[in-house]
């Protein structure tokens, strides 16, 4: 309100704004914005279903952050829910833990590789996500792994055991053969 009555483009009073509307949180209701205090749960969890629904995945909290005001802050959404991945697992979202996400990078990672017939190297990975957002991004894989060093060889490494496991010969060089 403070930042509307500074406005110099502003042609009304926000009491104006307020006695027409009921309150101000109805007036920035109206308008298409969010007043963040005053959401219910409910209301939250609409807000992401339907930012899920516009991007076609799941939403980030950089997701939110690239919507400026016209959506709830995710430390919002952590206040209320506890963390915003919980408010996204309550919204119906997928949303996978540490081990469960590993899991899910090394499976897509082995069938990245059977695409391009060589393990993935991270600008593969990156590529490829530019075609599938579903993908983790090359940077939560690479974190993905505690290692000091080198977390996409070991990255290619574990791909590389799941192939074998999977009856699919890896060269020396990253290369597939069909066992």
């Amino acid at each position: 309100m403070r930042e509307f009555a500074g406005d110099e483009r502003a042609r009304v009073h926000p009491q104006t704004v307020i006695e027409h509307f009921g309150t101000w949180n109805a007036a920035k209701r109206a308008a298409g914005l969010f007043p963040r205090r005053f959401l219910t749960r409910d209301e939250l969890l609409t807000q992401l279903r339907n930012l899920g629904e516009e991007l076609g995945r799941t939403p980030t909290a950089r997701d939110l952050a690239e919507r400026g005001r016209s959506l709830p802050s995710a430390s919002l959404y952590a206040h209320t829910f506890g963390s915003l991945a919980d408010a996204l697992r309550e919204a119906g979202f997928e949303v996978l833990r540490g081990e469960e996400r590993l899991e899910r990078a090394i499976s897509q990672g082995a069938e990245l590789a059977r695409t391009l017939g060589r393990l993935p190297r991270m600008a593969d990975w990156k590529a490829a996500r530019s075609d599938d957002p579903t993908l983790l991004s090359e940077w939560q894989v690479y974190r993905l792994l505690d290692v000091d060093r080198g977390a996409w060889t070991a990255f290619q490494f574990l791909v590389r055991e799941r192939l074998r496991e999977e009856g699919v010969e890896v060269g020396a060089d990253g290369s597939l053969r069909e066992s």
